[in-house]
């Protein structure tokens, strides 16, 4: 894949390991001739670790070889979350600072949760890009400000804070981008 088209979320193979991306910056050249530098922040999926990879406009990765599988999350341990494999009923434990950014948008009937195996083992999960989740906590809305652009914290099911609009209230579901954590629509 050339540098150009690798985008947000793609794992590729970089030092022999699976990295995601996680950043792109892209750097046009100032003097006629010169290649456009590509610089992408990646984590690789075996060590945890972030790395820094720079490439021109004509050079590229190859994808890395691993599947995605259908996940369910069952339940949370003080260590460990656990998923099941919805195909052939493995089990898959990931420590708690393994999927630190994943956590505060899982629930027990998510839909759409993959796992991310390579050489046999779950090196990561990878979530649908919106979810829905219940508020339990915010504060009441004021009458008459309805119609601002105004926005309040609202504690969400899982634990997560995010900001809604005045109007909402305890109890209503609300839509979620996993990408960026932001309130997107009314349920």
């Amino acid at each position: 894949m050339i540098a150009k088209d690798i985008k947000n979320g793609v794992v590729l193979n970089y030092n022999g390991a699976p990295c995601i991306i996680e950043n792109i910056s892209v750097q046009s050249p100032s003097a006629r001739g010169a290649a456009t530098i590509y610089k992408y922040r990646a984590r690789n999926l075996v060590t945890k670790q972030k790395i820094d990879i720079v490439l021109r406009g004509g050079e590229g990765l190859d994808e890395a070889n691993f599947e995605r599988r259908a996940v369910k999350f069952m339940y949370a341990d003080a260590t460990h979350l656990h998923f099941l494999d919805q195909q052939d009923y493995n089990q898959y434990s990931l420590t708690r600072e393994e999927v630190e950014n994943e956590a505060p948008y899982l629930t027990e009937n998510l839909e759409g949760v993959q796992a991310m195996i390579y050489n046999d083992e779950c090196v990561g999960l990878q979530l649908p890009t919106v979810v829905e989740l219940k508020v339990t906590q915010c504060d009441p809305g004021v009458k008459g400000n309805s119609a601002t652009g105004r926005t309040k914290p609202a504690t969400l099911e899982t634990g997560l804070v995010v900001h809604v609009p005045e109007y909402l209230t305890q109890g209503e579901t609300v839509k979620v981008d996993t990408r960026s954590g932001e309130f997107l629509s009314r349920v």
